[in-house]
């Protein structure tokens, strides 16, 4: 077995002399989270590998750089990849770290290499599971971005793995760390007894973006689309200028719009409702083994194109659902609703016994939360909320890579969220209502709904655990 320390010397070697981190910090960092890792030796920062350098890397990748030193970085789009290893050496060259960065196509190549310590995942949706199971069998710690699953099975997959490897995995769902913290306020609130006992949540999560008709287009220069599609069924590669729901990026089936295909994605059910979701489970404590949603009802769903049997009848425009009201019912009583427009806007409202507030990335709003000013939660209440003192999304990544602990953003919490979303879109897909058993994670009675749980694997591209 190489040893890592002697590796990550080796690589350090060919650099000049490693100074400290320095650079301009993210709002949500404290002095104390900035300066956690920039005073380690070159020889006990973590090597970093990074797989997937699209739009969202340009947050995750330069905030991992600081606690770790990349190697190499990886992209179907050749573009992509490029741009990515320029950031990285100019990000390394401020703190006198000059190494050439490996630059490759095929995440197997960053997986390979023994002396990288961890990876950040920051692929295509549709990508995240088989990247990440291969990664925790490679010996990675893994940073990954939400969602991390396209099927419920997926999730299981990942649990069984990680499980037997024992690696670090953080998911990025960010919301339980950044944002000013306001969402952690927000559950020691109502840990605090601030509504009394939660009946109803509403999670505001938006509606997916109606196209219109996608030609089909030449493939861009540079990017592998085969390999892009992966698992996914073989299909033309189709883009126009307008019907973008991001303004870098043209209407497609790649780049960010992928989000709004149920063929690599989960539309806004799993992109916001992960975060949300997320939160409002671990808020009502149903984010736990054994825990979660046990009816499914879709109350209202619109689709840009026809359904038949769960499966979009058109392929020349996005599928995912662009209106919904999904109502969820948890074991203890408690009823969400997942919905594409509320009155209050994006964010999560809770309801309960005593009083009700909303709460969204900017603020929160209600009396519960105007009360605050005259009767404050107590001093440790955000800190017993998060396990310890909070700190940044990333910085808790590599505290646990050093502590071998449990990241708050992790694997099993993130299932049970997002097994809630799932059954939502297999719901709203079909336009049934669904009974879920949460101990033996399935579906009941329902074979072409529990169908729905796993997805076809192109050969070639299987995940195997």
């Amino acid at each position: 077995m190489t040893n890592k320390r002697t590796t990550r010397r080796d690589f350090l070697k060919k650099s000049s002399l490693a100074a400290l981190a320095t650079g301009s910090m993210p709002y949500w960092f404290t002095s104390e989270s900035a300066n956690a890792f920039a005073y380690k030796s070159a020889n006990e920062r973590p090597v970093l590998g990074c797989i997937g350098t699209g739009s969202r890397w340009g947050g995750v990748g330069p905030a991992a750089l600081r606690f770790s030193d990349c190697a190499a970085v990886c992209d179907v789009d050749k573009d992509h990849a490029g741009k990515a290893k320029e950031r990285v050496k100019g990000e390394q060259k401020k703190r006198g770290l000059e190494q050439e960065i490996e630059v490759h196509e095929d995440y197997r190549k960053i997986l390979d290499r023994k002396d990288i310590d961890v990876v950040t995942i920051v692929t295509p949706d549709h990508w995240h599971s088989k990247i990440a199971i291969e990664a925790m069998q490679a010996g990675k710690d893994i940073y990954c971005e939400k969602p991390l699953t396209l099927t419920i099975d997926e999730g299981k997959q990942i649990i069984k793995v990680l499980d037997e490897t024992k690696r670090v995995f953080q998911v990025g769902t960010q919301q339980r760390t950044d944002m000013n913290r306001i969402f952690l306020k927000a559950i020691a609130m109502i840990r605090d007894g601030r509504i009394g006992d939660v009946k109803k949540v509403t999670c505001n999560i938006g509606g997916s973006t109606d196209s219109g008709e996608i030609p089909k287009a030449d493939v861009p220069a540079g990017l592998n689309w085969d390999m892009w599609l992966g698992q996914c069924p073989v299909v033309e590669y189709r883009s126009k200028a307008e019907g973008s729901s991001n303004k870098r990026y043209p209407a497609s089936r790649c780049h960010y719009e992928f989000r709004w295909w149920y063929e690599y994605s989960g539309g806004k059910m799993t992109d916001w409702g992960a975060h949300h979701v997320d939160i409002a489970q671990w808020a009502i404590q149903q984010n736990g083994k054994d825990q979660g949603v046990v009816k499914v009802e879709p109350l209202m769903e619109s689709h840009p194109v026809p359904f038949e049997n769960g499966m979009p009848m058109m392929s020349d425009r996005y599928n995912a659902a662009t209106k919904f009201d999904v109502k969820c019912t948890f074991p203890n009583g408690v009823i969400m609703h997942i919905v594409s427009n509320s009155s209050d806007g994006n964010g999560i409202l809770f309801e309960g016994t005593k009083g009700r507030f909303h709460v969204s990335r900017r603020r929160m709003k209600g009396a519960p939360v105007e009360a605050l000013k005259e009767n404050p939660i107590p001093e440790d209440a955000i800190a017993k909320v998060y396990g310890t003192e909070p700190t940044s999304h990333m910085q808790n990544l590599f505290d646990c890579i050093k502590s071998r602990e449990l990241p708050i953003s992790d694997v099993y919490s993130h299932h049970r969220a997002m097994t809630t979303c799932h059954l939502a879109n297999i719901s709203i897909r079909l336009k049934q209502e669904l009974e879920w058993d949460p101990k033996a994670e399935q579906i009941v009675g329902n074979s072409h709904a529990q169908s729905m749980q796993a997805r076809e694997q192109r050969k070639g591209y299987e995940i195997k655990v």
